[in-house]
């Protein structure tokens, strides 16, 4: 009898193990073969997954940024007017602010108050009010893109901006399929930003002509 349950265990932990693999090594075999990654072929994880490819192609296209480069990022927006955006702008955002940051980027986090407020509700150190945020911040390039909506899905262009010379240093595209963006998903409600970093502070950034001007 434990033979028998032995022979049967076996086999049920090296599918388990292979399963596991093959989701772990999906995002490393689709670069290594495509450079890309297959919009139709996504694992779990879905848009972090689309991100990590226009994250490698960015990488990859850009000969002018390297990692002592001060880089914020934006939220995507709409196509149809540059003006608006949505939970999949923000989710895109921040994503790759992790993204940047496992590539060895400086990363800016520009939603950053400086301080920490402290409330019955939790404590925060984020804010999406100007008012609230250090008036100049060191970012040489920005990376932000747009999402136009399609009857099957959401293409996305991103892309990497000099933010003196407006000149584009890298582009990435990408296609979201409609079944990734479950109802769950589908409002519009924000996403809470994960922790950044701050380069200097702010009485450093008056006379600084590369700090970026936050106002609304």
């Amino acid at each position: 009898m434990k033979k028998w349950l032995i022979v049967l265990f076996v086999p049920a932990l090296f599918s388990c193990s292979m399963m596991d693999r093959a989701d772990k090594n999906f995002y490393h075999a689709k670069v290594a073969d495509k450079g890309e990654i297959d919009s139709y072929d996504l694992p779990t994880n879905a848009i972090n997954d689309v991100v990590k490819g226009l994250a490698y192609q960015m990488v990859n296209s850009s000969s002018f940024v390297n990692p002592k480069t001060p880089i914020g990022v934006a939220s995507f927006v709409n196509l149809k007017d540059l003006e608006s955006t949505n939970w999949l702008g923000n989710q895109l955002s921040e994503s790759f602010i992790h993204e940047l940051q496992r590539h060895g980027y400086v990363v800016v986090d520009f939603k950053t108050t400086g301080y920490i407020r402290v409330t019955k509700d939790g404590d925060f150190v984020f804010s999406r009010d100007w008012k609230e945020l250090p008036e100049r911040q060191i970012i040489d390039y920005v990376v932000t893109g747009t999402m136009m909506k399609q009857e099957n899905g959401v293409i996305i262009n991103a892309r990497m901006i000099g933010m003196q010379s407006h000149v584009v240093v890298a582009t990435a595209q990408s296609f979201i399929p409609a079944w990734v963006l479950s109802d769950e998903v589908k409002d519009n409600n924000n996403l809470k930003i994960r922790d950044g970093m701050l380069i200097r502070e702010q009485s450093a950034l008056v006379d600084e002509a590369r700090a970026v001007k936050i106002h609304p």
